[in-house]
């Protein structure tokens, strides 16, 4: 009997959850920024409908922990984070690099299905490597809470589960994002431990601060690899990697480990030299999606519409979503983004703010019923895979500059490595960023005095030559991702010499070598 066929999530709307996981749905509050005056006082609305649904959050799970101990709404959680919603914060742009130094993990932890009295399986921490030490009342709280996020993303399907004899083990990933806008990075191998019979399957999940899904999907090989010999033989080899130093982009560090009857390995974990990219993977997005269908997802995320991403494996929805935001790229995404929606926080779908989120197909039904916003149904195979759009997807890049983006895709191979499939899909959604907003830096005004300079946004929008392309401008402007880009840039005393930049002045070069029409 295969997976599908026996792992049973709950048709039951079990909702709602929040601990340390959900100031990420309520991202929009603490990472946009807003001037004052009208801007303010547009975005209120928005905020007053998140802080009622997160009050409805709130009765929801005390009603739910009314219920009798039979009760099928019964929910063993903690209580909720309370977060500071009615504020508009201003952030730091988020980076796209990883550090280069530090620890490569914070903590490895276990989380097994264990059953209840009223039958359900429901998530729990069997395992946590290393133990933190130490801490006051509030620290011990607050990790509590990360730790019972952690349970909820490792399986988001819901409180129903049976045991199972075969299951497909799968690799994915999800971010937590603290209060203070700081974020830490899920990642998450499920896998069905050995044993005879009927079993349940067990989550391995590593947090760090660090996003390199290909550095820590290796890693998972090597924990899964000393898991089947014993839990034990998991602690030396997570030690090992915690005294080891991330390596920089295009560095390796080697890690020396024992296992019996093998002797002593040594793994060999690099990173990639472009680290921007070492978090995606483009063949999942392009093996799901149709070029056509991809360059519409990507102009949806630059008008930062609400986009919602639906299929069954959670390791696609993971790869998909990241990969959408790394097309972004010199751009990073401001708003709410949920790679894995868990069942319990499935209203997360009503937010009328813009938002990047990861639904199971089971959970189908919960959000058809939204309207002025894009589902994308990631099934290989299907020839319209947008179960609902607005339908203008195809005419928000202009034409000249969506050609050239086809053109480039056409030269990308399923065969080619990841590294070189990343590469020319990326340089495809570079060049046009390169096209269209590359000459940013000319039009802002820097002061000697040291104050930081000020952006000359109608002179920059009148210096695009083409209407179509001017069009687009005049609308990606308005964006918070362009906004938050550009305040960076307006802080800085001089233009900072970054990949985006190297980029521009290579399309300048060759605009030089273009002769002139007489």
């Amino acid at each position: 009997m295969s997976a599908d066929e026996e792992k049973k999530p709950g048709a039951v709307r079990a909702r709602p959850l929040s601990s340390a996981g959900l100031p990420d749905f309520m991202k929009d509050t603490t990472r946009s920024t807003i001037t004052p005056s009208e801007d303010n006082e547009e975005a209120q609305g928005p905020l007053k409908m998140i802080n009622s649904l997160w009050s409805s959050f709130q009765r929801k799970l005390s009603k739910n922990s009314e219920c009798p101990s039979g009760g099928r709404d019964k929910l063993e959680v903690s209580p909720p984070i309370t977060p500071s919603v009615p504020k508009v914060l201003a952030r730091k742009p988020t980076s796209h690099s990883c550090s280069s130094s530090g620890h490569f993990f914070e903590y490895l932890v276990v989380v097994s299905l264990q059953k209840k009295g009223d039958g359900t399986y429901g998530p729990k921490i069997t395992y946590q490597f290393p133990k933190r030490e130490g801490m006051v009342k509030f620290q011990m709280e607050e990790e509590q809470k990360t730790l019972k996020a952690i349970t909820l993303f490792c399986f988001p399907e819901g409180v129903k589960w049976a045991p199972l004899t075969e299951y497909r083990s799968e690799t994915f990933s999800f971010v937590l994002t603290e209060i203070d806008g700081s974020r830490k990075n899920g990642y998450c191998r499920r896998l069905l431990p050995q044993g005879k019979g009927a079993r349940s399957p067990e989550a391995y999940c590593i947090i760090s601060q660090l996003a390199c899904f290909g550095l820590f999907s290796k890693i998972f090989d090597e924990v899964e690899k000393r898991r089947q010999i014993s839990m034990a033989m998991i602690y030396p080899f997570m030690q090992s990697l915690r005294e080891a130093q991330f390596p920089a982009p295009g560095e390796t560090v080697r890690i020396k480990s024992f296992i019996p009857e093998s002797g002593t390995e040594t793994i060999v974990l690099t990173r990639p030299l472009d680290s921007w990219l070492e978090h995606v993977d483009f063949r999942t997005l392009f093996r799901c999606l149709q070029d056509e269908h991809a360059v519409q997802v990507f102009a949806a995320a630059v008008l930062e519409r609400r986009i919602i991403f639906v299929a069954e494996e959670l390791s696609t929805l993971s790869q998909v979503i990241h990969a959408v935001v790394a097309l972004l790229y010199p751009f990073s995404w401001q708003h709410t983004f949920i790679s894995i929606v868990p069942e319990i926080l499935i209203d997360v779908v009503m937010a009328p703010t813009p938002y990047l989120l990861g639904v199971q197909k089971h959970l189908l039904d919960f959000v058809t019923d939204q309207s002025d916003l894009l589902i994308v149904d990631l099934c290989e195979g299907a020839a319209n895979p947008f179960i609902t759009s607005i339908g203008d997807e195809r005419d928000i890049l202009p034409p000249k500059l969506q050609e050239d983006i086809f053109e480039a895709l056409s030269t990308k191979n399923h065969n080619s490595t990841a590294e070189e499939f990343n590469k020319i899909v990326s340089d495809a959604f570079l060049s046009f960023f390169v096209k269209t907003v590359g000459h940013f830096a000319g039009f802002i005004r820097r002061k000697r005095d040291g104050h930081p300079g000020v952006f000359d946004k109608q002179g920059f929008c009148k210096a695009v030559e083409s209407k179509n392309t001017r069009k687009f401008v005049e609308k990606f402007i308005k964006t918070q991702m362009f906004d938050v880009f550009i305040q960076e840039a307006e802080q800085q005393s001089h233009t900072q010499e970054g990949f985006f930049q190297k980029k521009i002045a290579e399309n300048l070069e060759k605009k030089k070598l273009i002769p002139r029409k007489l």
